[in-house]
């Protein structure tokens, strides 16, 4: 042992007994799968294999399950997807509004990937959801997304009260999600009623025992001990930038005593998982109501999996959260 990094021999790690069947199946095939596209493509093309390989097939089983009405529209200069259930907005939920912001590393997930996010949950909670389409890296850095996503915001709230608005995202989405309360607090604009940081932490950093533990288990090699946290390769927030708190808001206790009711969700499989358990963690010594969710066995993203149990349980889990916690 050198300066506390522990050289873990090779071992083999069955898949977990409490996963569910077609979890299992599907984390093999996610296992035996390369990346649609290699590192060295064009943004542009990474974004069209992405689209192509993962979100569009996705999706369109989701609106197989769950009908939705999508219309595309501009609120304050920024292009989203108004995402309504075919059958209609529940009469609890007429003056409800959640607003998604999508996943995809700051990157990728615009379009397609925002649709798949708030199709489920809007049909599952039977409420309108807003996906917004903020901007991304490469072609754009922090805080541009933080920028957008408060525009739409500020317009939300000349018809909604901000209790009866919820924001929630997934992977970068989730922590856009609380970098947005971070930026609204900075600007001394009402909080929504509550958030959900879906397979994600409040921060940037991305740290902790899973960023090591979790690449071996798909067959990627770990990075190596220093730096640690290792890299996230993300263009979109600049590494000075990676303690802003209007960037990794967990860093600031003042900050997070501020957040609204807070919902967290990660997998013991997933990345993120160490990271999200200390945003939690974090939450709540700083006396924020914060309430945390791990499935074992579960991967980074998968919710995106719609058809999973497991994906099932959390859906219900994000419905009853946002259904406390938004007033009407």
């Amino acid at each position: 042992m050198d300066d506390g990094v522990v050289h873990v021999p090779g071992y083999d790690l069955p898949l977990s007994i409490y996963m569910s069947e077609p979890a299992k199946q599907a984390f093999r095939e996610r296992a035996s799968r390369l990346p649609p596209m290699t590192p060295v493509a064009s943004i542009a093309e990474y974004r069209q294999a992405m689209d192509d390989y993962f979100y569009a097939p996705r999706l369109a089983r989701a609106l197989e399950r769950f009908p939705a009405e999508i219309v595309s529209e501009m609120i304050a200069g920024v292009r989203v997807d108004r995402v309504r259930p075919m059958a209609g907005v529940a009469e609890r939920n007429r003056g409800r509004v959640l607003i998604n912001l999508h996943g995809g590393g700051f990157r990728v997930g615009a379009g397609l990937g925002a649709r798949l996010e708030a199709v489920p949950i809007a049909v599952a909670m039977g409420a309108e959801v807003i996906a917004v389409d903020y901007r991304q890296g490469p072609e754009h850095e922090f805080p541009s997304a933080s920028e957008d996503v408060a525009a739409v915001y500020h317009t939300l709230l000349e018809r909604y009260e901000p209790r009866c608005i919820g924001i929630y995202g997934l992977s970068a989405g989730g922590v856009l999600t609380a970098m947005t309360i971070a930026w609204l607090d900075r600007h001394n604009l009402p909080k929504p009623a509550a958030i959900g940081l879906l397979c994600a932490p409040a921060d940037n950093i991305w740290g902790g025992d899973s960023r090591f533990d979790t690449p071996a288990l798909f067959g990627y090699p770990a990075p190596a001990a220093e730096p640690n946290p290792p890299d996230t390769g993300m263009p979109y927030v600049r590494r000075k930038d990676l303690r802003d708190p209007l960037v990794s808001p967990a860093l600031y206790p003042e900050l997070l005593a501020r957040f609204p009711p807070t919902l967290v969700i990660t997998g013991t499989r997933a990345g993120e998982m160490s990271a999200a358990v200390h945003t939690h963690t974090r939450l709540f010594a700083a006396g924020a109501d914060a309430v945390l969710h791990v499935w074992e066995g579960m991967w980074h993203g998968f919710l995106e999996d719609i058809d999973l149990p497991e994906a099932e349980e959390a859906r219900a889990v994000i419905v009853r959260f946002f259904d406390r916690h938004l007033g009407q």
